[in-house]
């Protein structure tokens, strides 16, 4: 060591010691940490507290017991969530179209749609992924690679809001174009 720092004078010292210091903090981890368990142990954010147990007005008529089932001191984040914003909890458990958006979903469909449209898009997703290669949506700087990829497909809302008031369809009232 002192071979190597014996011909530089002081300040080059320093400087050397410095660069060495700032190479060896660029090799420590970074101060922010990615959000979950820090080691092995529980998580307690993956604890909900539950509702106070209440007796049933008559035993002989409790249900039967079902594996995996709740029970009313099971707590139910979106039902409350739903019931705190004024709304029907036990539409959050109920699966299928509600009566009240059948007719909705009858105008939307009335031109038809597409069947497996999803996975017809999954296979154009994955091919396009394929011909851009492994590669490709690594960058040297961080950006946003879902929009840059995606470029070509992506609307202009002004352009899409000017075409659709040329053709006569009454659009909702929207801000001025930015930089305009």
């Amino acid at each position: 060591m002192k071979a190597v720092f014996g011909r530089l004078g002081r300040l080059g010292r320093l400087g050397a010691g410095g660069a060495l210091l700032l190479s060896l903090a660029a090799c420590g981890g970074t101060a922010l940490r990615p959000p979950g368990p820090a080691g092995p142990g529980p998580d307690e954010f993956m604890v909900l507290p539950s509702r106070p147990l209440q007796e049933p007005a008559d035993y002989s008529r409790l249900p039967d017991p079902a594996p995996g089932g709740t029970n009313l001191a099971d707590p139910d984040p979106r039902a409350d969530a739903v019931a705190a914003l004024g709304g029907d909890p036990a539409a959050v458990s109920r699966r299928g179209i509600p009566p009240a958006d059948r007719t909705l979903l009858a105008h939307v469909r009335r031109y038809g749609v597409p069947e497996g449209i999803r996975d017809e898009l999954a296979r154009a997703d994955r091919t396009f992924r394929r011909r851009q290669g492994g590669l490709a949506f690594l960058r040297l700087f961080p950006g946003n690679r879902y929009a840059a990829a995606y470029r070509r497909w992506a609307l202009d809302p002004w352009e899409e809001l000017e075409r659709l008031r040329a053709a006569g369809v009454r659009t909702p009232d929207a801000p001025p174009r930015p930089g305009r």
